[in-house]
């Protein structure tokens, strides 16, 4: 195997014994010391490698730029250990004197640099695309290795865009569309025709039933397509794929960066972020990360305020043990959006569209003490160990807590023009628990290398509702008056006709999987993935009889196949993937036949580039997704349901990263959905499912900052989405349409080491647009930043 090893005063005395080194370092403090560079085979730097010094026990992390030293050795012949998890590790004899130091640089192979489980993703010319994920397979898989699709943005990216929360991050994802935003501040994305929320953390379920707050985001991963076998069937993952959140980790150096925005509606926003070594070997790291936000809505009524806070603390134990653990706490106070649900006439054949409804663009129809607080705990712990030179252990525990307190709403329509507020009031929480053992091997078998990760994962649930639903009064959205404003106390008074829901509920997924790429030649590649999972559903009790119903159990399979031939290694890659995804179904048919796991099977293909020197990157694939098993209503007696409903959804991805000169920045997107309910009630079968989004959206971001001269530093950017009509209601009877949009974005920015200044405006021409719950866009808003850096 070839390397490149650079040393710099290296002599030959004899190697101290251990004994001799720490009898003689006990006599004085000596001035000796080992320090240098750690590189990829492209020569970018790798930060929190393990530098260590055999002899001693001692060792020391590299930091961002790849740089490292060991202070105060008694001269002598040292070995010097480096070593990460997933390549071989490497041992060099180096000699140091008193005042002298001694210099060991290294820079790994491409055959070793694979190993992603401890390594950061090294930096490439093209800052917006970084695709290498410790995540998405769980194996030290390149982008162009990897059969899956997956869009990564960075926090390169949505830093120059100033977004400030996740809603705005994922307008640089093909096909996400607008979000939905709900009455909690938790996000919905599209993907693929089915809904998608971030709900993984990590890689691991990290369920947020409220607002997240990107302050301690590194980068969001949006994973394409069906992904059951390896991220399970909970509410991580759905048919469309999912969305990874990657927190920021602690890095082997002082710095951070504090930071403050402002802008229309009152929009106040203070973040801060400080990472620091805690001991002198600056293997134990710290880092905070935290937000505070106060916006009021657009509309006559309403606001948001927020509180995030995130540390995380890294421990290198020893050159083969590491820990990992980090907290997401965030609390927050709002008012609900608007979500709104037409008035449906089934005695006629109806098709309008809600811009021609006079529902009012910027009415919220509550009042600022009907309000919702939330609260969310997610604690993380990885620990990672080096068990040989081909096999590591990585053990996860994550554990996530939601509650939900006060009013959340929903506008339901009663006629053409009039509404009637719908309010839950109370309580609701949520736990999950996530323990997972992986074992990640990457070993030849003859000439053939194999890359495998055998899990155990057990995944807890456990929710309980304690809250009343509230019909407030039948108003009038067309005529506004002061009896037409919903508060607290009108809703209090009406408690008493509410709805109560007091129960919990839960369950316990047992999981074994195990995913394999196995090489064929060094270009061609397959992959053979299953996981066996095995569901416990507690069902439902009913808190004031306690009453339980619904109690069931379900094995599944998960099946993942997929093929990669690098056509030009390293550069472009040819890929097709057969991916499956399920979801367990409770209750049974009118002859009492318990209902089995809906399935999803996805069959894609594609191809993925990488070329120029990393200055254009970018996927371009086709896909087609079968549903069955899907339960619906029997057409034959409508108090009992049926299993035999089917959905087919197929379309097409494009995505692109290019740094075509210095300084240009483009990305872009589009994506094409083919969504159709084949087999479903009479109403609905062969249309495209309401709430699906647009079957055709594209996205893009182009920037320039000037690299040099009298400008360095100053840069703009300007870039859209938009989105084809779609429906938030299809059937044969009644159309509610969403008509097109484009929202177009810009932003004017200077950046230097030690500050950022920005200012940029969202939706340039104030586009009304809707999301599929129909809620209303902000028109254009005006905001600026500014951050220093220390």
């Amino acid at each position: 195997m070839f390397r490149r090893v650079v040393l710099s005063a290296l002599l030959f005395s004899p190697i101290l014994s251990t004994g001799q080194i720490k009898e003689r370092s006990q006599e004085t403090e000596y001035h000796g010391a080992i320090g240098g560079r750690i590189t990829s085979f492209d020569n970018q730097p790798l930060e929190l490698v393990s530098v260590s010094i055999v002899e001693l026990q001692k060792g020391t992390l590299t930091n961002n730029d790849g740089y490292y030293q060991i202070r105060g050795l008694y001269p002598g012949k040292y070995t010097v250990r480096i070593q990460m998890l997933g390549a071989p590790k490497e041992d060099f004899t180096v000699e140091v004197t008193d005042g002298q130091p001694a210099e060991l640089n290294y820079r790994f192979t491409k055959e070793n640099i694979q190993a992603l489980q401890e390594v950061r993703i090294v930096g490439t010319t093209n800052k917006f695309s970084k695709k290498e994920s410790m995540y998405v397979s769980r194996l030290p898989l390149k982008n162009l290795e990897n059969p899956q699709v997956y869009n990564v943005v960075p926090k390169e990216l949505f830093t120059e865009q100033m977004a400030m929360d996740l809603a705005s991050i994922s307008k640089n994802v093909p096909g996400a569309g607008v979000p939905m935003i709900a009455n909690q501040g938790r996000v919905t994305f599209r993907s693929r025709g089915f809904d998608t929320e971030p709900n993984a953390r990590n890689g691991v379920a990290g369920a947020a039933f409220s607002f997240i707050d990107p302050a301690n985001l590194e980068r969001i991963e949006a994973i394409k397509g069906p992904s059951a076998t390896l991220f399970g069937a909970n509410i991580s993952s759905s048919y469309g794929g999912l969305y990874n959140r990657v927190t920021k980790k602690p890095y082997n150096g002082f710095g951070g960066e504090v930071s403050y925005s402002g802008g229309s509606w009152n929009f106040n926003r203070l973040t801060l972020d400080v990472n620091t070594p805690v001991n002198a070997d600056k293997t134990i790291l710290f880092r905070l990360n935290g937000a505070t936000t106060f916006e009021k809505s657009f509309q006559d009524q309403g606001f948001t305020r927020s509180l995030s806070l995130a540390p995380s603390f890294s421990y290198q134990i020893n050159d083969r043990l590491a820990l990992l653990f980090d907290v997401e706490f965030g609390q927050a106070t709002g008012t609900s959006v608007v979500r709104f649900n037409p008035y449906i006439d089934t005695s006629v054949v109806v098709s309008k569209s809600i811009a021609d409804m006079k529902f009012p663009y910027k009415r919220l129809f509550g009042a600022n003490d009907l309000t919702y607080q939330t609260q969310m705990m997610n604690i993380f712990a990885q620990l990672n160990y080096k068990i040989s030179e081909k096999w590591t252990s990585q053990t996860i525990v994550s554990r996530a807590r939601s509650t939900i307190d006060g009013y959340i709403s929903a506008l339901n329509g009663r006629s053409d023009t009039s509404l009637r507020a719908s309010i839950m009031r109370g309580n609701t929480s949520f736990i999950a628990t996530n323990i997972q053992q992986n074992f990640i091997g990457d070993f030849n078998i003859g000439s053939f290398r194999n890359r495998v990760v055998l899990g155990l994962d057990y995944y807890n649930n456990s929710n309980s509702f304690d809250r009343v639903t509230i019909n407030g009064p039948t108003i009038s959205f067309i005529t506004q008056t002061a009896s037409t404003k919903i508060n607290r106390q009108i809703i209090d008074n009406l408690a008493s006709s509410g709805t109560l829901r007091a129960e919990n509920n839960g369950d316990d997924n047992y999981s074994v999987y195990v995913s394999d790429v196995f090489n064929i030649t060094s270009n061609l590649s397959v992959m053979a993935s299953l996981r066996v999972n095995r569901i416990e559903s507690r069902g439902t009790t009913n808190l004031a009889t306690g009453v339980n119903t619904g109690k069931y159990g379900q094995t599944a399979l998960s099946p993942k196949l997929g093929i990669v031939y690098e056509v030009l290694k390293d550069h472009v890659s040819l890929f097709g993937n057969y991916m499956n995804g399920f979801f367990n179904r409770t209750g049974s048919d009118i002859n009492g036949n318990t209902f089995k796991p809906e399935q999803g099977n996805q069959l894609e293909g594609g191809v993925k580039a990488d070329v120029f020197d990393h200055k254009l990157v970018g996927t371009v694939s086709y896909y087609d997704i079968q549903v069955k098993d899907i339960v619906r209503t029997d057409p034959q007696n409508d108090q009992y349901s049926i299993q035999d409903g089917t959905q087919r959804s197929r379309g097409l991805e494009v995505e692109l990263t290019a740094n075509p000169l210095p300084g240009l920045n483009i990305v872009a997107g589009y994506a094409h959905n083919d969504s159709k309910l084949t087999r479903s009630d009479r109403m609905t079968n062969g249309l495209r499912p309401g709430l699906s989004g647009p079957p055709d959206m594209y996205n893009f971001w182009i920037s320039y900052r000037f690299p040099k001269g009298a400008l360095n530093g100053f840069g703009f950017g300007f870039g859209g989405n938009g989105g084809s009509e779609s429906y938030h209601t299809n059937t044969i009877k009644t159309k509610i349409i969403i008509p097109s949009y484009q929202l177009f974005d810009a932003t004017v920015f200077y950046e230097q080491k030690k500050i950022r200044i920005g200012f940029k405006v969202d939706n340039l021409t104030s586009e009304k647009a809707w999301s599929v719950r129909l809620t209303p866009q902000a028109p254009a808003r005006f905001m600026g930043s500014l951050a220093l850096k220390f």
